[in-house]
C-alpha cells in the first residue's frame, strides 16, 4: 500500500463505500450537542442523534461511538467552565481597588486568580494597571438588538482560562505601566512614527486590539468603527484566517524561493503559529484560523496533501468546543465558521463566471459574495443592518490588506526599529482608512430581529443555492424559491402590523416608542451625564433596527436635560426622521444645540410643540398637553412636552419629567397605563394625579442611578392606589400592545 493510499484512509477524507464521512463531523454534532445539554437547551438531543445518523448512514457504527463520545466530552466541558465558583461573589456591589494586567479587553488579577470587565474601558495602553471602582455582576441583554454582555463575558472563558465574572464600573485610573515583554515590544513596532488615526488602525488589525480605533472618527458623528461596519469591512480588525493565510504565504514564498524542501518550507510556518496565536491572544476566529493553518501546514510538511476542508473545519470546532464550549454561543465563533463553510464553495460558484475572466478575478468576486450570503442571517439578526457595497468594498480593500498585514506584522517584530517600515505602512494604512470612508458612506439595508421562520427561510434558500451550484437544479427553481421564501416570511408583518409601545430600557433615561401601522413616533432618546457614550447609536438604534423600524415620522424631544435628549442626535444621523418636535427652543444649552444643529444637517424639519397640536392615526390620536408656550420655566422640566395617546377607551401619557403641581394642570382624565414622570422622582405621581388618572398600570423608566429614583414615597403612592408598577431597571425594555 502507497503512502498516499494509506493516508486516504487514516486521514479527514477517507475513501471508498464506507468511509466517506470525515470521523470529525459526527464527532463535532456530538461535542455541540454535549453542550446544548449542559446548557438546557432540549434541542441538543437533535444536534446529537443528527452525528449518530451521519455516522450510520455512513456504515461506520464506530463513529456513531465517537459521537456519543463527543457528547460526553462536551458536556463535562461545559460544566467545568460553568460550574466554577465566582471568586469576585464576595466583593460584588463593593468600591475597591484592584492592581492586576490590563490587556486592552480584561483585567486579569493574581490574588484571587480572577478576570473582569472595566467599564468605561481605560484610555491607557495595556499593562500593569490600578484601578477603582464598584464592583457589579454584568447584565443581559435588555434592549431588541442590544448587547448581552452577561453571556458575551461568559463565553470569553475556557478550560484553562477564567471567566470574566464582574464589571468594575465608574472606573477611575489610579496608575498604569505599558506593557513589556514581546507584546510590548510589538505594539510599539506597529505605531512607530504613525499619525493617531494609523497607529490606531494598525494595532486593530495586527492585535485585534480596536480600543484605539474606536474613539476615532472620520467627522463629527462619524465614527470610524461605524465607517467599517456599513461598508462590510468589519472583519478586516477581526484577527481571522486573512491574517494567518497572508503571513504564512509571505513566508512560504520566501522559504521556496531560496529552494528550501517542504518540510521546512511548510514546517517552519507552522511552528511559528503558535506563538504567533500567544503574542495576538486567543478569539475564536484567530484560533480557528491558526487550528486550520497548523494542520494544513503539517500536511502539506509531511507531503500528505490538502486534508478535506469539510473534516478539517469539524475537527477545529470539536477542538475550539472542547477548550471553550460557550464559543458555540459567541457570534464571532458562529461567523468564522459560517464564512469559512460558505467559501468551500468558491470553485463551484467562480465557475457559474465567465471562463475568460482569470481565475484569480472569479474566486476575488465569489468569495466576497459567498462570505456574505453565508454570515447574512447572523449579522441580520445581530446587528439589524445588512451592508450594501460590501463586495466592491472588499475587492478595493483586500488589494491593500495583502500588503499592509504582512507588513505590519514585520513593523511589529522590528519594535522601535519599524520607523524603517513604517513610511510605507502609513500611506497604505491611510489607503484603507480612505477607503472605508468613502464605502462607509453608502446606505445600508436595515433589518429586524430574525424569528425562527426567518432562519429556516434562509436555510432553505441557502440549500437551493447549493443545489444549484452542484449542478442538481436549475437556477429558475432557485430564483421561485428564494421569491417564495421572501413573500411567505414578508406577510405576517403586512397582516398583522405593529400596535405597540416600546419603553426602551437606556439605563438611567427615557426613550419611548410608539408604533402603529402607519405612524411612528419615537419620544427622547435617552443620554448619559457625564459621558461620551452615545446611548442614541449604540443603544436606541440597535433596538429600531431590531423591532424592524427604518423610518420614523416624529422625534419628540421632551426637554433639554441631558439623559432625554442627547442620544436624539444619533438618531437623526441614523435614521430618516420627518420632523423634530421640541418645547422650548433654548439658546443656552449645549446639548439642546447639538440637537438642532444635527436636525438642520439632516434636513429635518423642526416644530415647537405647544398644547392641543394632535396627530391621529389607525385610530390613535397623539396629542399635546403641554407646554403652552406663553410663560417658561426657569427649570427645564416644568417645561417638558407632555403628550396623551389615546386609542378608543384606552389611553395614556408621556410626561417627560414634569414635576408636582404642573402634572395635575393638563386634564389628563382616566388613563389606562400611566408613564410615570421623571423616573419616579418624589416630586412627581402625587395623590391627586392618581386620584385624577386612576391607572391600573405605571410604566417607570430608570437606571442604575444616585438620584433616589424611583422614590420610596412614589412607589408606596401607586402601591396604595393598588397600581401595578412595570419598571425598566428591573425587566429592561417593555413591550406594550396598544388596542
Amino acid at each position: 500500500m502507497t503512502r498516499e493510499a494509506a493516508f486516504s484512509i487514516t486521514s479527514l477524507t477517507s475513501e471508498g463505500t464506507a468511509g466517506r464521512l470525515a470521523w470529525s463531523v459526527p464527532t463535532v454534532f456530538g461535542v455541540m450537542g454535549g453542550i446544548q445539554l449542559g446548557l438546557g437547551v432540549w434541542w441538543g438531543v437533535l444536534t446529537l442523534l443528527l452525528g449518530v445518523i451521519l455516522a450510520l448512514r455512513d456504515a461506520r457504527p464506530l463513529l456513531a461511538a465517537l459521537a456519543l463520545l463527543g457528547a460526553a466530552l462536551g458536556f463535562g466541558s461545559e460544566r467545568l467552565v460553568t460550574g466554577r465558583a465566582d471568586p469576585l461573589a464576595p466583593w460584588l456591589g463593593a468600591q475597591v481597588t484592584l492592581t492586576g494586567e490590563w490587556d486592552g479587553q480584561f483585567l486579569t488579577l493574581e490574588d484571587p486568580r480572577a478576570r473582569l470587565a472595566v467599564a468605561p474601558k481605560p484610555v491607557v495602553k495595556p499593562g500593569k494597571l490600578v484601578v477603582s471602582g464598584r464592583l457589579v455582576a454584568p447584565e443581559g441583554q435588555r434592549t431588541p438588538g442590544g448587547f448581552n454582555q452577561a453571556a458575551w463575558l461568559r463565553a470569553q472563558g475556557g478550560v484553562f482560562l477564567t471567566t470574566p465574572t464582574a464589571i468594575l464600573v465608574a472606573a477611575k485610573v489610579r496608575d498604569s505601566q505599558a506593557e513589556k515583554g514581546p507584546r510590548g515590544w510589538f505594539r510599539r513596532g506597529l505605531t512607530a512614527g504613525l499619525p493617531q488615526r494609523e497607529a490606531a488602525l494598525m494595532t486593530a488589525i495586527e492585535l485585534g486590539d480596536r480600543n484605539d480605533i474606536g474613539r476615532e472618527d472620520f467627522a463629527e458623528g462619524y465614527r470610524i468603527r461605524d465607517g467599517f461596519n456599513r461598508a462590510g469591512l468589519a472583519h478586516l480588525m477581526a484577527l481571522s484566517g486573512q491574517n494567518v493565510a497572508l503571513i504564512t504565504v509571505v513566508l512560504i514564498w520566501i522559504f521556496g524561493w531560496f529552494g528550501w524542501p517542504p518540510l521546512l518550507r511548510y514546517g517552519i510556518p507552522a511552528a511559528l503559529l503558535l506563538p504567533y496565536l500567544a503574542l495576538v491572544g486567543v478569539s475564536p476566529s484567530i484560533t480557528r484560523a491558526v487550528i486550520m493553518g497548523l494542520t494544513v501546514l503539517l500536511a502539506l510538511a509531511l507531503g500528505r496533501g490538502r486534508p478535506d476542508p469539510y473534516g478539517l473545519m469539524a475537527l477545529t470546532a470539536t477542538v475550539c468546543l472542547l477548550l471553550f464550549p460557550l464559543w458555540l454561543l459567541d457570534i464571532g465563533f458562529q461567523l468564522s465558521f459560517l464564512a469559512v463553510l460558505a467559501l468551500t464553495l468558491s470553485l463551484k460558484a467562480a465557475g457559474k463566471l465567465p471562463e475568460r475572466w482569470p481565475l484569480w478575478l472569479r474566486l476575488a468576486l465569489v468569495a466576497t459574495v459567498l462570505a456574505e450570503f453565508g454570515t447574512m442571517p447572523v449579522i441580520a439578526a445581530t446587528f439589524g443592518q445588512m451592508p450594501l457595497v460590501g463586495l466592491p468594498a472588499n475587492l478595493a480593500a483586500g488589494v491593500v490588506m495583502t500588503a499592509l498585514v504582512p507588513l505590519g506584522f514585520f513593523a511589529g517584530l522590528l519594535g522601535p526599529a519599524a520607523i524603517l517600515v513604517n513610511w510605507l505602512v502609513g500611506p497604505l494604512a491611510a489607503l484603507l482608512l480612505g477607503i472605508v470612508e468613502t464605502f462607509g458612506q453608502a446606505p445600508v439595508l436595515t433589518w429586524g430581529q430574525v424569528s425562527a421562520a426567518g432562519f429556516v427561510a434562509y436555510a432553505v434558500c441557502a440549500g437551493a443555492g447549493v443545489l444549484w451550484l452542484w449542478g442538481w437544479v436549475r437556477f429558475r427553481a432557485v430564483l421561485g424559491v428564494v421569491m417564495a421564501c421572501t413573500v411567505l416570511t414578508l406577510l405576517p408583518g403586512r397582516l398583522h402590523p405593529p400596535r405597540e409601545m416600546v419603553f426602551v430600557d437606556i439605563g438611567q433615561g427615557d426613550s419611548t416608542l410608539i408604533r402603529l401601522p402607519h405612524l411612528t413616533v419615537l419620544v427622547d432618546a435617552g443620554g448619559s451625564v457625564n459621558s461620551d457614550f452615545d446611548v442614541g447609536g449604540k443603544t436606541v438604534v440597535p433596538a429600531l433596527r431590531a423591532l424592524g423600524v427604518r423610518k420614523i415620522d416624529i422625534v419628540i424631544g421632551t426637554h433639554a436635560d441631558t439623559d432625554h435628549i442627547e442620544g436624539i442626535s444619533g438618531v437623526l444621523r441614523a435614521l430618516p426622521v420627518g420632523e423634530l418636535w421640541i418645547g422650548q427652543r433654548k439658546t443656552d444649552d449645549p446639548v439642546l444645540t447639538t440637537v438642532l444643529t444635527v436636525a438642520k444637517e439632516e434636513g429635518v424639519p423642526v416644530h415647537e410643540a405647544r398644547r392641543g397640536d394632535q396627530i391621529a392615526s389607525d385610530g390613535v390620536t397623539l396629542t399635546v398637553l403641554w407646554p403652552t408656550g406663553k410663560v417658561w420655566s426657569t427649570e427645564d422640566n416644568e417645561n417638558s412636552v407632555a403628550v396623551r395617546l389615546q386609542s378608543g377607551a384606552w389611553s395614556t401619557a408621556i410626561l417627560g419629567d414634569l414635576p408636582d403641581p404642573a402634572e395635575n394642570y393638563l386634564g389628563l382624565g382616566h388613563l389606562s397605563l400611566l408613564k410615570v414622570a421623571h423616573h419616579g422622582s418624589r416630586f412627581s405621581t402625587d395623590e391627586a394625579l392618581l386620584q385624577e388618572t386612576t391607572p391600573t398600570d405605571a410604566i417607570i423608566s430608570v437606571g442604575r442611578n444616585t438620584y433616589g429614583h424611583p422614590n420610596p414615597e412614589m412607589l408606596g403612592r401607586l402601591g396604595a392606589a393598588g397600581v401595578k408598577v412595570w419598571r425598566t431597571d428591573q425587566m429592561g425594555t417593555i413591550r406594550w400592545p396598544i388596542p
